[in-house]
């Protein structure tokens, strides 16, 4: 399989997409953050000292998908249907899920807004919670599924 990325000098380009049917097309990408007892209790009960984290980080997950294209550079600009950015916590493990779905009618797939998504999500945890501790890990990003396209379907 040959990369569509490039022109025929090796310029990287973005792929021409003008041909392709327009498909309902869905992606789910999750992540997660590796928190103290502290900061997870404080996430919890909504005690940080910069506000509702999990609020705001659904908030900058969102934002993040609407903005995909101006930050990779070869994504294009999509017209997005639906974005969701969810959480599921595990004290015990220590552990806050990050998990973005992002639905579009296009030419394109929404797999890069959704991991886009998670990322934005799990660094705005970081950037509340790094004052009670700095030791935390982001980790495991990743698509989880994604549906339409020529491609086809995909489950991690």
């Amino acid at each position: 399989m040959g990369f569509n990325h490039f022109d025929d000098n090796g310029n990287a380009v973005m792929v021409d997409v003008s041909g392709k049917d327009v498909t309902f097309r869905t992606a789910t990408a999750q992540g997660s953050i590796q928190v103290s007892p502290e900061i997870m209790e404080a996430v919890v009960n909504r005690t940080m000292k910069k506000g509702d984290v999990l609020g705001v980080a659904r908030v900058a997950g969102i934002m993040a998908v609407k903005q995909t294209s101006s930050i990779i550079p070869m994504c294009h600009p999509l017209l997005i249907s639906k974005c969701s950015v969810d959480f599921e916590l595990f004290p015990e493990e220590g552990k806050i899920l990050a998990r973005c779905t992002v639905r579009t009618e296009g030419r394109t797939g929404v797999e890069m807004e959704a991991l886009h998504g998670v990322s934005a999500s799990l660094l705005t945890i970081y950037d509340m919670c790094k004052a009670v501790d700095k030791r935390m890990v982001i980790q495991d990003i990743h698509l989880e599924e994604k549906t339409g396209g020529k491609s086809g379907d995909f489950r991690f």
